[in-house]
């Protein structure tokens, strides 16, 4: 089905265009009333499988296995007042967020005078206060005397002194948050580690936590299947990790992380006694929808952790519907776009089934409000690509760039999105109790990016968009009538982002990596200039290995990550075995200046000893820009570089750098304490 006929169906619904004044969804009244109609629920799918393989082969449906459902998490700590060495963790930010006052899990960040580094199941803090570059600690990051195996922590947080690690463990079955305290000197010192009973958070553009304040906030869906264990064995529940406990019943070794399992998830036990339930009946909200007994359902669940608090307490609201998810997080809310997985027909064409074109729109978006009040909901068509498709805006409405189907962003589902574009711009007040759906007025049908996975961005005023295998792109200004701008661009797109009030478009072309500038004016939007890098490609395609910082007005210095081309993985995976160099650019009114590249040192591997995520999914290369000083992260070595000449003979050059890789000991004037 084409978006566009998407679009006429919701505009023919029955149902309003608004929501009732104050309207939410409906909660179940009790335990009893949520197992009764997921009962039903189970029951029907039972008749409908007896029926199917009484007339014939089964229908297979396009769903990820349970235990790789990908779904972002991230509570977290208990914690005491921040010190004066790191009240002001948060005051100068290194990490590319995509809205800004919410910071997003990564694998560095900032803490006062201090950095610290996420990797290979580890932390790490380097001294950088005082024009010092000086490796000061490291711990596990994990709970003492746990068994890491099975397990990737991928994320961390800085909150005061309060550092978060946000993991997923395959052999415990869930989420794991583990607390330390970081003192004024830079020493680390464990806290406490949390468990959450939840699916997979994987996404190969989302990340798992946010931090909005000193509040944690994380996504988490629980994948109920209609052959598979009672759904009420999957609750949510949260416990404070004590000991390691042996196991009556050992699940399967896990899959690596990123590889599909054909098993079942590992949550298929009664809630353990030491878990403490944390999604009550009366939190799981319905829409009047009826369930289909052909599709999975999920509990989309929305946890917020207060890290003021000691021991750390969670609350969870969750709306139960389709499999398929995007989500999106504001400053208030969190958003959860749901549709069904598209249907495979693995029969001879003459013997599929024929599908009967819906009656309403087969996706929703819900708004769960992070300040515990009940969720909102609206019927609508077609499914984002990722996080990067949604904008809150100023206006009170919701924008999201939409294609005709999709599975949702989990595991790679984001670069699998496919058929025609739309772009829904829908009032907030719109959003009510599930009833109502998005009217034909509030799409609008615009041009598709050839070629490969679509990347898009908002940018001030503007939605850009781009296709990563061919050479075409989109500018419109999204709250106005006019028409889409072509960009032509003359490369793949492989990464919108903004530089202030404009934007910039790298992709690949051949084997050279290019950036062209984008100029967004009040009416137009115009290609300005273009680098070309020779026999490069990114070594790191996430949102956070790119970094950006204004240097005046309209000019900026801008760092990515590289490799050379044709080495080692692409796309997702491209900087999971390292990152050769940093390239750093300078922008003066849309013009580039190269200024050159802060490489890692070659043939330096080591046996770090690793125990835990020992594959760097999540990337192991950064730009970070603190004030005046530059630096690239690479692996275990941290690069400080100095800009020196002027103008057209600006460059950077490298001033020293520092080795934190474990075992590392003092050479060529590097320093670790690890020996």
């Amino acid at each position: 089905m084409l978006l566009g006929s998407a679009c006429q169906s919701a505009g023919s619904t029955a149902a309003p265009t608004t929501a009732t004044p104050g309207a939410t969804l409906t909660p179940y009244r009790s335990e009893a009333e949520l197992g009764a109609a997921l009962e039903r629920w189970r029951t029907e799918a039972a008749k409908l499988q007896a029926e199917r393989r009484r007339d014939g082969p089964p229908l297979a449906l396009s769903l990820q296995s349970q235990s790789q459902m990908a779904a972002p998490a991230a509570p977290a700590a208990a914690a005491k007042s921040a010190d004066a060495a790191t009240a002001g963790a948060a005051a100068e930010s290194i990490t590319n967020v995509q809205t800004a006052g919410v910071d997003e899990g990564g694998i560095v960040k900032r803490a006062g005078d201090h950095l610290v580094i996420l990797r290979r199941g580890r932390l790490f803090t380097v001294k950088v206060g005082g024009d010092a570059l000086q490796p000061v600690a490291m711990v596990d990051a994990f709970a003492p005397g746990s068994d890491p195996r099975g397990a990737w922590y991928d994320e961390l947080l800085i909150a005061g002194s309060t550092v978060v690690v946000v993991g997923y463990s395959y052999n415990r079955g869930g989420t794991e948050i583990s607390l330390f305290e970081l003192d004024g000197a830079g020493a680390l010192a464990y806290r406490a580690t949390y468990h959450l009973r939840s699916f997979d958070y994987y996404s190969s553009r989302n990340y798992a936590s946010r931090l909005i304040g000193r509040k944690l906030v994380f996504y988490s869906p629980t994948l109920l299947q209609p052959g598979g264990p009672s759904p009420l064995q999957l609750m949510p529940g949260f416990r404070r990790w004590q000991h390691e406990r042996p196991q009556a019943a050992q699940t399967p070794p896990p899959p690596p992380k990123g590889v599909e399992s054909s098993g079942k998830a590992t949550l298929t036990q009664d809630l353990p006694p030491d878990f403490e339930r944390i999604l009550p009946a009366t939190r799981i909200y319905r829409t009047d929808d009826d369930f289909d007994p052909a599709q999975p359902l999920a509990l989309h669940t929305v946890t917020s952790c207060d890290l003021a608090q000691q021991p750390l307490r969670c609350e969870s609201s969750a709306v139960l519907g389709p499999a398929g998810r995007v989500f999106y997080v504001s400053q208030g809310s969190v958003y959860v776009w749901t549709a069904p997985p598209r249907r495979r027909f693995p029969m001879p064409p003459a013997q599929r089934p024929v599908e009967p074109a819906p009656e309403r729109p087969l996706s929703a978006v819900f708004r769960i409000p992070l300040d515990g009040t009940a969720p909102t909901g609206l019927k609508t068509a077609g499914v984002p690509i990722d996080q990067m498709s949604f904008l809150e805006d100023g206006q009170g409405r919701l924008n999201v760039l939409l294609r005709a189907s999709g599975s949702g962003e989990g595991m790679w589902g984001s670069e699998t999105t496919p058929g025609a574009l739309a772009l829904l711009r829908v009032p907030l007040a719109a959003f009510g109790d599930g009833r109502g759906a998005a009217q034909r007025e509030h799409y609008r049908v615009l041009p598709a990016a050839a070629g490969g996975a679509l990347q898009n961005r908002f940018v001030g005023d503007w939605l850009l968009w781009g296709g990563s295998g061919g050479a075409s792109a989109w500018a419109l200004r999204y709250a106005d009538a006019g028409a889409p701008t072509a960009l032509t661009p003359g490369h793949g797109v492989e990464r919108i982002e903004a530089m202030g009030d404009n934007a910039v478009l790298v992709g690949q072309a051949g084997a050279d990596l290019h950036f062209t500038s984008i100029r967004l004016g009040r009416g137009t939007a115009t290609p300005v200039a273009r680098h070309v890098q020779p026999g490069a490609r990114q070594g790191e395609t996430r949102t956070h290995g790119f970094f950006y910082r204004p240097t005046g007005i309209e000019e900026g210095l801008l760092g990515l990550p590289l490799l050379q081309s044709g080495s080692g993985q692409r796309g997702v995976f491209a900087g999971a075995q390292g990152s050769a160099s940093v390239l750093y650019l300078r922008q003066r009114e849309l013009g580039w200046q190269p200024l050159g590249a802060l490489s890692a040192r070659p043939g330096d591997a080591r046996d770090d000893g690793c125990r835990a995520s020992c594959v760097d999914w999540y990337g192991n290369a950064r730009p970070i820009f603190l004030g005046d000083r530059v630096f690239a992260l690479m692996g275990y070595e941290l690069v400080e570089g100095q800009l020196a000449g002027r103008g057209a003979n600006e460059r950077i050059d490298e001033r020293r750098r520092a080795s934190f890789a474990p075992g590392a000991r003092e050479a060529q004037g590097r320093y670790s304490p690890f020996n």
